[in-house]
């Protein structure tokens, strides 16, 4: 029988209602979920390339696996978090989500988180290499980096980052703050000739100044300037796209490991997390529960972290994974010597 005029009405209601829910769901949401993320092995290879590539010294075999971790973001700056994303989320213990604006203030955009993101990548390989080189005591030269290139700044498509700056106008470089002051001791609209080392050739690149977007009196390029450490030795990461500051401990881990004849992991598989300092010291990251599954999920036995994490760690290790808290590399280099010799290592003090 043919449908009443109410019941199409109602049926058209429905049917638009639905397709509102559908497009609801799909939307994105503005939260942030973290998931574990994939593990690289800083020993082994990626895409048929060591992670950690060492030429001109005497590098000695390594065995078993040493993983950094990671975390895999969506939604934010970046985008891709729809609410049936988020809310399948809530379900899975290893994820989490929390507020946008917990994390990113409202105005940044996705190519502004990448770019940090990479930057402090950067500074976590160069940081690396200084803590490794003096663990071993192997001396170091200290050159300026270009850590970073705003976009659309006066840089964007000259300069990039990984440039290693020899000098700006004929005057050589090695300290980061002398960038800028060659820079803002000439009038905006001036232009630098930046002498640059970059993948293993040394090349000319000019950049005029323009006025900073936070001063316009002030002479701007659109450049972060950090420190490489140098041994007389080559060391290059191939690790793809990965950004953040934590894979700083574990790089400086597979360094030492491929530079000393001691077989560090013995077969085993050892993953871990948190940045370090020239100096050695290990710090804070995010994401420490992410990581402790990703951990697991791929096999790791031993998990070194951040000794600041303790408290955020309780009640969330995964069965099989003993978890050691490290401030320094020195104590994360003695953990692993420990551990793979059947002694005790240190644990995270009882939650009360």
């Amino acid at each position: 029988m043919p449908l009443s005029k109410r019941a199409r009405v109602l049926l058209l209601s429905a049917a638009s209602l639905a397709v509102l829910l559908v497009v609801a769901l799909l939307l994105p949401v503005p939260f942030i979920r973290l998931a574990p993320g994939p593990t690289f092995n800083v020993i082994g290879e990626l895409e048929g390339k060591p992670v950690i590539e060492i030429d001109g010294t005497t590098t000695y075999p390594t065995t078993g696996r040493m993983d950094m971790t990671t975390v895999l973001e969506s939604g934010g700056p970046r985008g891709g978090l729809t609410f049936i994303g988020a809310l399948s989320s809530w379900f899975n213990s290893s994820d989490a989500v929390i507020p946008r604006e917990l994390i990113y203030p409202d105005d940044v955009s996705g190519e502004e988180v990448t770019a940090e993101q990479a930057a402090l990548f950067n500074s976590s390989e160069s940081n690396a290499i200084g803590a490794a080189m003096k663990y071993l005591q192997e001396p170091v030269t200290i050159q300026a980096i270009v850590s970073s290139v705003t976009a659309n700044s006066p840089a964007s498509g000259k300069l990039e980052p990984g440039d290693v700056i020899v000098s700006v106008n004929g005057q050589q470089v090695t300290d980061p703050a002398a960038v800028s002051t060659l820079v803002r001791a000439e009038p905006v609209g001036s232009s630098f000739r930046f002498m640059v080392e970059r993948g293993g050739m040394e090349q000319e690149v000019t950049v005029t100044s323009a006025p900073s977007p936070l001063d316009s009196e002030i002479p701007y390029i659109g450049i972060g300037v950090g420190v490489i450490y140098q041994p007389d030795f080559q060391i290059a990461f191939n690790v793809g796209n990965v950004g953040g500051p934590s894979a700083g401990l574990l790089l400086s881990l597979g360094i030492v490991d491929k530079l000393t004849t001691a077989n560090l992991t013995a077969g085993r598989v050892i993953a871990g997390t948190g940045t370090i300092t020239p100096e050695g010291e290990v710090g804070p990251i995010g994401g420490i529960r992410q990581k402790l599954a990703g951990a697991r999920s791929t096999g790791a036995e031993l998990f070194l972290m951040p000794a600041a994490h303790c408290k955020e760690a309780a009640g969330h290790v995964p069965d099989g994974l003993t978890v050691t808290p490290v401030k320094t590399l020195t104590e994360a280099v003695t953990a692993i010597e420990n551990w793979t010799a059947g002694k005790k290592v240190p644990a995270c003090p009882v939650q009360p």
